[in-house]
């Protein structure tokens, strides 16, 4: 385990055994608040000889997600108690239900625009982030998020869930689009810890067509029209990499019958047998020859596609797609 991730989960185990010892010494709590605080004194002797983060059982390392979510954990995956299993397959199941839940509505038709979206988690739980947002402001305007988070597992998902959160919050204040992908970048940073980011296309559709685009990081946006394809590069770097980052709007106007796509990296990536990477080339290739499509159309074409191409092989990451189309 790196050693800000040591400094990080330090600190968190320091503020759990300041808030315990208050606890107890305000209404006199015993029993499990002691026990609890008997946990947090034993993590803490474990840093300082050097075996925190390491299973009991077989003294191979702890995941790293599970410890930034429990820091007091102190089994593996494979050497955890039937009970054990048991808890956290409960609270896998309701995590799922609750990042499901977060989900923007299907097939949304808003001020001249269609989208279709397609997500899908390699696990219970998913680090990649989708979002459609159009405030009842009147303007007609239509935000659209999609993004991935670094990691896996649960730690990745509420990550993605704090994302969900934030810029539902901060679109409702009206931010110019730089502004707001700024300021989450801010609040990002300033509530995780080092090494922890997430790669993100932030845009807005108005009634006229015109759409702007701030992308921390992320993939090549694909703009898909009928004379081929072009492509909208990121603006800045991933969120939560550097407080002062900037991530100025790029605009484009989209006609009807043009469409946006947007994709993580579970597609461009993806592999076949031989380990070859699907890539963002045959991509571009694929969805120009389909412009016509509509969003569900040509969601679920591309996802017959890459499954033909890695047919045979297991797939390994979080895949999540994103198609917006001008209907009028």
């Amino acid at each position: 385990m790196a050693a800000i991730s040591d400094q990080f989960l330090r600190t968190q185990l320091e503020e759990r055994r300041q808030r315990l010892e208050t606890a107890i010494a305000s209404s006199g709590e015993s029993g499990p608040v002691v026990q609890l605080l008997q946990e947090v004194d034993s993590a803490l002797e474990r840093m300082e000889k050097g075996s925190y983060g390491i299973c009991e059982t077989c003294h191979d390392s702890i995941e790293k997600e599970r410890l930034i979510t429990d820091p007091l954990v102190r089994f593996c995956l494979d050497h955890l108690t039937s009970e054990q299993q048991r808890a956290l397959e409960r609270d896998l199941e309701l995590a799922s239900r609750i990042q499901r839940a977060l989900l923007p509505k299907q097939n949304l038709q808003y001020a001249g625009w269609q989208i279709h979206y397609h997500y899908e988690t390699t696990g219970p739980v998913s680090g990649d982030y989708c979002d459609l947002i159009h405030p009842d402001n009147g303007t007609g305007e239509l935000y659209f998020l999609l993004g991935d988070v670094s990691g896996k597992g649960v730690a990745a998902s509420m990550l993605m869930t704090q994302l969900h959160a934030m810029f539902r919050s901060l679109i409702s204040v009206g931010l110019p689009l730089d502004q707001l992908v700024g300021l989450a970048n801010r609040v990002f940073c300033e509530s995780t810890m080092a090494g922890q980011y997430a790669t993100l296309v932030c845009g807005k559709a108005s009634r006229s067509g015109d759409v702007e685009i701030s992308s921390a990081g992320h993939l090549p946006s694909l703009l898909v029209r009928k004379g081929g394809v072009s492509s909208i590069g990121a603006t800045g770097v991933p969120l939560g990499m550097f407080q002062t980052g900037q991530y100025p709007a790029k605009t484009t106007k989209l006609d009807p019958g043009d469409t946006l796509f947007l994709y993580t990296d579970g597609l461009s990536e993806a592999r076949d047998r031989a380990g070859d990477e699907y890539g963002i080339g045959r991509l571009v290739k694929f969805v120009g020859e389909r412009h016509a499509l509509s969003p569900d159309a040509l969601t679920a074409a591309c996802l017959k596609e890459v499954k033909s191409f890695a047919l045979g092989t297991s797939r390994t990451d979080d895949l999540t797609i994103m198609a917006i189309r001008r209907t009028g």
